[in-house]
């Protein structure tokens, strides 16, 4: 291999043997999602489209910074943070403009709930 990824063979065995020995559990999944939060990704090869499931059990993974010999790049993998400072000013605008057409149309349809509600008295 070109020591630019990793592979997991056998899923179920590297779940039940390997992921306890590190992690406090032995979920592939979970194991896949850390793996996604620090920005790693799962390679797809053009021959299975990323539709068909391939025939072997074999999941590789990937991330620029992971690379065979060059040990000083692991510092650059970092978990990724999403804080409140990431979040626009526009982004809250158009929260708030949402929030006030919601309040809005609940208004509108209380007073036609009245309305129906009254109606329905009158007609009974």
């Amino acid at each position: 291999q070109s020591g630019s990824s990793f592979h997991v063979f056998d899923q179920g065995q590297f779940a039940k043997e390997v992921l306890p020995k590190y992690f406090k559990h032995s979920n592939m999944a979970s194991f896949v999602r850390q793996l996604n939060m620090y920005g790693f990704r799962k390679v797809v090869h053009i021959e299975q489209g990323g539709l068909v499931k391939p025939e072997k059990d074999d999941t590789e993974f990937q991330h620029p910074y992971f690379i065979r010999g060059q040990e000083h790049l692991l510092e650059n993998i970092k978990r990724k943070v999403t804080s409140v400072s990431n979040i626009k000013n526009e982004d809250i605008k158009v929260r708030q403009d949402n929030v006030t057409k919601l309040l809005t149309d609940i208004q509108v349809m209380k007073g036609k709930q009245e309305s129906m509600d009254s109606k329905l008295i009158a007609m009974k």
